[in-house]
């Protein structure tokens, strides 16, 4: 099997794991960049706070979503984007979490992705004194981006996987988790839950087209 995947990277409006302001995914294909993109994403009610700390780290603000689209009503985009693919982010438990903080808060049910994170892969295949996105991406050769731009981190991340699996000689992504000593792990969608004051949280609605 060929180095196949689709790297993801979000940012998020404050603290909550549901507040998504931008995402960006990049899609693998023999260990080649195939296609790319990025949005900006409304966070939800409840979620929608732009925290300065937040909004200093990758320059979003409250004003530059207010015509994006929801979280709900963009999800189907990422699940049409990544398919069957598995997924690989530079820390991966936090846009993991926010895919799952994100969907329990709207009512919607992700697929149970697998996924990698290139954070540990980093840490199995380069000596270096921080593995940050930046000085990993750098040891892969994938310099000069934007931090915290998303489709830019999902870029580097790609750059790390790839790079790592000829570093380790792997074939496709299993046999560099298994080469690495590196878990691969699957998203377990949280459980729906409601705003205070909101009333009870809409039906799940999942419409997954994969190609």
């Amino acid at each position: 099997m060929p180095i196949d995947f689709t790297a993801i990277d979000f940012e998020t409006a404050n603290s909550s794991s549901a507040s998504a302001c931008s995402v960006g995914l990049v899609k693998v294909r023999d260990g080649v960049v195939v296609d790319k993109v990025g949005w900006l994403i409304k966070p939800p009610a409840g979620h929608d706070a732009f925290l300065e700390w937040n909004t200093r780290i990758h320059g979003i603000r409250a004003d530059d979503v207010v015509d994006a689209f929801e979280w709900h009503e963009q999800f189907d985009l990422i699940a049409d984007f990544a398919g069957i693919d598995v997924f690989v982010a530079h820390n991966a438990g936090f846009d993991m979490g926010v895919i799952k903080g994100a969907c329990a808060a709207t009512g919607v049910t992700p697929p149970s992705w697998a996924y990698l994170c290139s954070l540990q892969v980093a840490r199995k295949t380069y000596a270096l004194d921080s593995y940050r996105l930046p000085l990993a991406a750098a040891a892969a050769g994938f310099t000069g981006f934007s931090h915290h731009d998303a489709l830019a981190d999902a870029e580097a991340c790609a750059a790390i996987v790839v790079h790592a699996a000829q570093v380790h000689g792997a074939d496709d992504l299993r046999q560099l988790a298994d080469t690495a000593r590196v878990g691969m792990k699957r998203l377990t969608p949280a459980a729906p839950v409601a705003e205070p004051g909101s009333g009870p949280a809409p039906a799940p609605r999942r419409r997954v087209v994969f190609r």
